[in-house]
């Protein structure tokens, strides 16, 4: 499904995404693998289809085509507000808790001196968010709604991703200069 995707910011979001998705599932005792796949595949189709009548209704037709089963289909769907798929599991809740944040992560690293997540702590994020001019089309609502359905502190979450993008560093593009 990556042939979907040629942009490399995308598909470097894609991974960031896939990366978060799989330290939560280590963290709930899930499988890594599956979880992972979820995380990769949310957003394959939305260069192609990047509107709400489209995405990410097209790419689930696909997936379901290609015979990926309901739960992840559901969640791809449940990660777009606009969906009117209620966030119900904890994969559905986890993907949408980190497909914003690591995008947020990922833009705040780039902004640092260092250009990487390795020395990136959580207020630093925080301040980042306080900020209405920084990544100005994140919703900060978006990104404290994602922690509160994990059950968890904005700061606690913040630093989980960070702690989970740290791992895929290299492929991200965020060691910078580390």
């Amino acid at each position: 499904m990556m042939a979907h995707t040629q942009s490399e910011s995308l598909r470097k979001h894609m991974l960031a995404v896939e990366a978060a998705v799989r330290g939560y599932a280590r963290r709930y005792g899930q499988d890594e693998e599956l979880w992972g796949q979820v995380g990769l595949l949310h957003d394959f189709d939305y260069e192609r289809w990047p509107d709400a009548e489209n995405h990410p209704y097209r790419g689930v037709e696909i997936l379901q085509a290609h015979g990926y089963p309901e739960w992840v289909t559901r969640a791809i769907l449940s990660h777009a507000d606009y969906s009117g798929v209620p966030r119900e599991s904890r994969l559905e809740k986890t993907l949408y808790a980190c497909d914003e944040m690591s995008g947020f992560i990922t833009a705040a690293s780039l902004v640092r001196p260092s250009k990487s997540v390795m020395d990136l702590e959580a207020a630093s994020v925080i301040k980042r968010m306080k900020d209405k001019a920084f990544a100005r089309a994140v919703s900060r609502d978006d990104l404290k709604r994602g922690a509160e359905a994990l059950g968890l502190p904005l700061d606690q979450h913040i630093t989980n991703v960070i702690a989970y993008m740290r791992e895929r560093a290299d492929a991200l593009g965020l060691r910078g200069n580390l």
